[in-house]
């Protein structure tokens, strides 16, 4: 063939078939050229700077919410809790499922800085770094165009916040490290020629998928994932990637079924939607995400749920346009190639746990947050980074620097909007202002927000959002009793007396109510009243300190020492940090010793 004849071949060639069939030729990377190490060492450098920068408000957060399913469970404070956490999960109690590695990173920060909220969020942020050094390397590895780019946007992608600043969230972070650490051994695997190496790297991803399924079952999904990739390599799935990928299907079903029954005995959930509602909320998810990853404005702790309905028509337009999409890219591929697919896919797939099709708790406050999608958003933003760096490539080379400059410009956006989201971890004040203020009518959150004020020694403040938490449910208990509480620290007591007698009327056994009635009547001076609230808070929750100091106080007030130092030592033995009841205890001993009167 002459040289013209062949130029003309390669012009008659389908060029979306060359783009197509790209990634299946990078198999190996290229050996590094000189000054390639330290130029990798400085794009490194570059990622930590840019996460340290957006998270920093991050640093000086404090724990809200969720957090207390770890800083108030005894597993994570005792010496010996390792093993609860491993063999007895049913006593974390504000944990309802099995995901003990997390636990146990918790507990071994717990015997280095206890309870100092500093040296976890640096944790968090240290592993999201790692979880984009290793999305760095999986894209160069795969020959994504952009790699580094698509590494630096999902570094500062403001989305993310949720996984990174909030401490319970350690599970998406930390289950995303052996995901993507599983990812890069398997492609390992499949790339390499030689037995003895590819039989490590094979049981190296294994290993890691079973250490991720310990920290969140949404890595149950890397099976199905590494189909995909395969698919967007070589343009098929063969028998030998099923029979491969076998003990990994057989692995996270196994832990599915496992994690699912114990979530549903800790908290039976029936929320009754029908199959053609939950499509319905699955395809607007989809659409949700999507929308947030190209324009993440007005992101929220707790969106609003939306209407569904099967005779809904509107709603059905999600579904529609999300199958005319899959359609498309399917229809397109040979022209525009395999990878805008497989980045759908990909996005789709890993979110299919959390888009309804099943029940989960969180469905109760929300169809979707944002950190559901720490892992999946990694498939759009992959092939937006991609179709960028191709299109970045096609200009001249003068224009390419420019491109570059106003690329790395452009991320000072995501940069701040990341900053200013993470800042809302600061306090609890501040995290249900936020959810307030873009949801007003979130579960819950009038109530938590009043709470945070409460503690944070505000109760004039508190009884507004309490106020607004009982038109939205008349009947909570919770709030009355809460309410309560904010009167009382007012010195409003008989108006407070008034709020609890509501609260023991609708149920006389609630612990909160009982305590806060008892230190009420303690106030007033009516101690023989208050003791018997005391008697009948612990008879609902013996390991409560603080029944048995207020029962101490009143006791010492009534001249009843040595049933005070009974009292108080008891509530000492369970809460050895409670100064109140260590004071009272040396009043008592004073007085019985002759120093004085109560």
């Amino acid at each position: 063939m002459t040289r013209r004849a062949g130029r003309a071949a390669a012009r008659r060639r389908p060029r979306g078939k060359r783009a197509a069939q790209a990634p299946a030729r990078a198999t190996q990377p290229p050996a590094p050229a000189r000054g390639a190490g330290r130029r990798e060492a400085l794009l490194a450098l570059g990622l930590g700077l840019a996460i340290a920068a957006s998270y920093f408000p991050a640093f000086l957060a404090g724990f809200v919410w969720d957090d207390e399913a770890f800083t108030d469970a005894a597993a994570v404070r005792d010496p010996s809790g390792i093993w609860r956490i491993w063999f007895a999960p049913r006593s974390i109690e504000n944990e309802g499922h099995y995901w003990p590695i997390v636990y146990t990173t918790f507990w071994l920060e717990h015997k280095l800085w206890g309870l100092a909220p500093a040296g976890y969020h640096t944790v968090n942020v240290a592993l999201h770094f790692a979880n984009t050094l290793l999305l760095w390397r999986l894209g160069e590895r795969l020959a994504i165009p952009g790699a580094w780019w698509l590494a630096v946007v999902f570094a500062v992608h403001p989305l993310h916040v949720e996984s990174v600043a909030w401490v319970i969230e350690r599970k998406d972070v930390l289950s995303a490290l052996f995901y993507l650490a599983a990812l890069l051994a398997w492609v390992r695997f499949t790339d390499e020629a030689r037995p003895d190496r590819r039989a490590r790297h094979y049981a190296w991803a294994l290993a890691l998928f079973a250490l991720g399924l310990l920290c969140k079952s949404i890595v149950v999904t890397l099976p199905a994932a590494l189909l995909i990739v395969a698919w967007w390599r070589h343009g098929r799935v063969e028998g030998r990637d099923w029979l491969r990928l076998a003990p990994f299907f057989a692995l996270g079903l196994a832990v599915a079924i496992a994690d699912t029954s114990f979530a549903a005995s800790r908290e039976p959930l029936s929320l009754g939607y029908s199959v053609f509602e939950r499509t319905q909320i699955a395809a607007r998810a989809l659409w949700f995400y999507a929308g947030k990853l190209l324009w993440p404005a007005d992101l929220a702790v707790i969106y609003p749920h939306w209407p569904v309905g099967a005779a809904d028509l509107p709603a059905w337009g999600w579904v529609v346009a999300a199958a005319a999409l899959a359609a498309a890219l399917w229809t397109l591929r040979g022209r525009i190639g395999r990878g805008p697919l497989a980045g759908a896919l990909f996005f789709a797939v890993t979110l299919a746990p959390v888009l309804g099709f099943v029940d989960y708790g969180y469905m109760q406050f929300s169809f979707v947050a944002d950190r559901y999608q720490y892992l999946a958003g990694i498939g759009l933003l992959a092939v937006f980074a991609g179709a960028a760096a191709r299109g970045a490539a096609r200009l001249p080379p003068a224009w390419r620097k420019g491109a570059a400059g106003l690329a790395a410009a452009m991320l000072l956006v995501p940069g701040a909007l990341t900053w200013r989201q993470a800042g809302i971890y600061r306090d609890e004040v501040a995290f249900f202002t936020h959810i307030v203020s873009y949801n007003p009518e979130a579960r819950g959150a009038q109530d938590n927000l009043g709470n945070a004020l409460l503690r944070a020694g505000r109760p004039a403040d508190s009884l507004a959002p309490f106020h607004i938490a009982l038109e939205q449910e008349p009947d909570s208990v919770k709030t009355h009793a809460n309410l309560g509480a904010a009167l009382i620290r007012l010195g409003r007591l008989d108006e407070a007396q008034d709020r609890l007698r509501r609260a023991l009327a609708l149920d006389p056994r609630h612990p909160i109510a009982l305590q806060n009635m008892g230190e009420s009547l303690r106030k007033q001076g009516r101690f023989e009243a208050a003791i018997d609230h005391y008697r009948a808070v612990i008879e609902v929750d013996p390991d409560n300190a603080f029944p048995h100091a207020g029962m101490g106080d009143s006791l010492f007030r009534l001249g009843r020492h040595d049933e005070a130092l009974r009292s108080l030592d008891r509530a000492l033995a369970l809460e050895p940090a409670l100064e109140a009841a260590r004071n009272i205890r040396d009043s008592v001993l004073a007085s019985s010793s002759g120093g004085g009167e109560p």
